[in-house]
């Protein structure tokens, strides 16, 4: 796994937007695909979104799918989540994953990736 750092969190309004940003460290990142999930209070994980280690393919649950965008810089080991017209009901911490899968092949569930940041809360008020 690398190591990570989830920021971007916020207070906003339904409709509106916010970036999560995932800094990554300890690894050569570009061998890494890259997920996000999410976490409500009462509620099971959910996962969001996957990318591949090139980030030439990326995988959406129908809850993101039309809303976010996950992408990635491996210049700067940085994971992104562009998260837009967000509901209510998009409100949860915010974690990001790895898993060791240097080909094109990339996991496309939560418990196939290792998440071992502190996430980042996104409220969205209605």
């Amino acid at each position: 796994q690398v190591d990570v750092v989830e920021s971007g969190g916020g207070l906003v309004q339904a409709g509106d937007s916010l970036r999560l940003s995932c800094a990554a460290s300890g690894r050569t990142f570009s061998n890494y695909a890259m997920a996000w999930l999410r976490q409500a209070p009462g509620k099971e994980r959910e996962f969001v979104a996957a990318i591949s280690s090139s980030g030439g393919s990326t995988y959406y649950t129908d809850s993101a799918r039309g809303r976010f965008t996950i992408s990635r810089d491996n210049a700067k080991n940085a994971l992104y989540l562009q998260m837009n017209s967000l509901k209510p009901e998009d409100t949860a911490v915010y974690y990001c994953g790895s898993r060791y899968a240097p080909g094109n092949w990339y996991p496309r569930r939560d418990h196939e990736y290792t998440f071992s940041g502190q996430g980042t809360q996104v409220t969205v008020s209605s």
